[in-house]
């Protein structure tokens, strides 16, 4: 072989190694320290599987001195396993704990990136209602993952609590302590907020939604009472489910108590003057400001509907 043949090889070689960094890099989670040892990454404002997006959840990670606690893990194993990577590429800390803030596929189906065997296992942690709607909801989660991101059908895909949080918690990271706590039925039955107290830093999970139109799967009369006393919490700053994280608390989450709010009322006028569920879902008209009303409103108003009609 020339000289000249062993450098064209040479190059090809490199463009492949730069190709492959490149294409690596692209599936990376991009990652912004938004306090000291708290990183968070937000997710697109997408509906879950639509277009085969996984990636539509915020999702985070806080840094003790001793170890690593994740906050939610995305809608796949894919985004999982970019989530896993972002951690190790932060600290060489080992991750102690995987906290899912609800059932939803978005903020749970990438736990198993985190599921390694043995001492290198960190405790799954969980509302106490977790198992029971992870169990329901998985055949519908595994199905989901294999039409839409052609991911095969395996139940290990399903990583359920070892901790499962009835009230509160408190966890140790080293030096470090993260408040966890587990609240009445809202957003859903098994909503679960991660404080860490360093910081001042609340992850709310989908109790609130910044820019993305709120999704009642729960009940919404509980909703309302829960933000009443999340909006007095004295935290700093707060990490919504799906939207941008903000140090305006409790004013950022004004548009959502409005828009519950007015769905709360508007619901209950259409029971009052008769209408039907069918009707009330054709009349009831959609807010603006909000991304995604098009998937969500139409849902909101029929569980709304369906929890205010026996209401005393």
């Amino acid at each position: 072989m020339n000289v000249q043949g062993g450098r064209r090889i040479l190059l090809l070689v490199a463009g492949l190694l730069l190709a492959s960094a490149s294409a690596q890099a692209a599936r990376d989670l991009p990652m912004r320290e938004i306090a000291p040892g708290v990183f968070v990454h937000e997710g697109r404002h997408a509906a879950w599987g639509e277009a085969e997006n996984a990636d539509v959840a915020n999702l985070g990670f806080i840094i003790g001195e001793r170890c690593v606690a994740v906050i939610d893990t995305g809608g796949s194993p894919a985004v999982g396993e970019a989530l896993r990577r972002a951690v190790a590429q932060r600290t060489t800390r080992p991750v102690c704990y995987v906290i899912n803030t609800h059932v939803h596929p978005d903020h749970v189906l990438g736990n198993r990136a985190f599921a390694a065997t043995g001492a290198d296992r960190p405790q799954f942690v969980g509302h106490a209602r977790l198992t029971a709607a992870l169990t329901a909801r998985a055949p519908a989660y595994l199905a989901a993952l294999e039409r839409d991101f052609g991911v095969p059908r395996d139940v290990g895909l399903i990583v359920y609590p070892d901790l499962q949080v009835a009230d509160r918690v408190q966890l140790d990271l080293g030096n470090r302590a993260i408040e966890l706590r587990a609240w009445p039925t809202a957003h859903t039955d098994n909503d679960l907020t991660v404080h860490d107290t360093a910081t001042g830093t609340l992850f709310a999970g989908d109790l609130v939604f910044v820019t993305h139109l709120p999704v009642v799967d729960g009940k919404l009369l509980g909703w309302l009472e829960v933000l009443s006393v999340l909006e007095g919490l004295p935290v700093a700053r707060v990490v919504p489910g799906h939207g941008a994280v903000s140090a305006d608390w409790p004013a950022a989450v004004v548009p959502q108590r409005t828009y519950l709010e007015s769905l709360r009322d508007q619901v209950r006028a259409a029971i009052r003057a008769g209408r039907t569920i069918g009707e009330a879902v054709g009349s009831i008209p959609a807010p603006a400001g909000w991304l995604l009303v098009d998937a969500f409103h139409r849902r909101n108003v029929t569980a709304s509907f369906a929890e205010l009609e026996w209401e005393d």
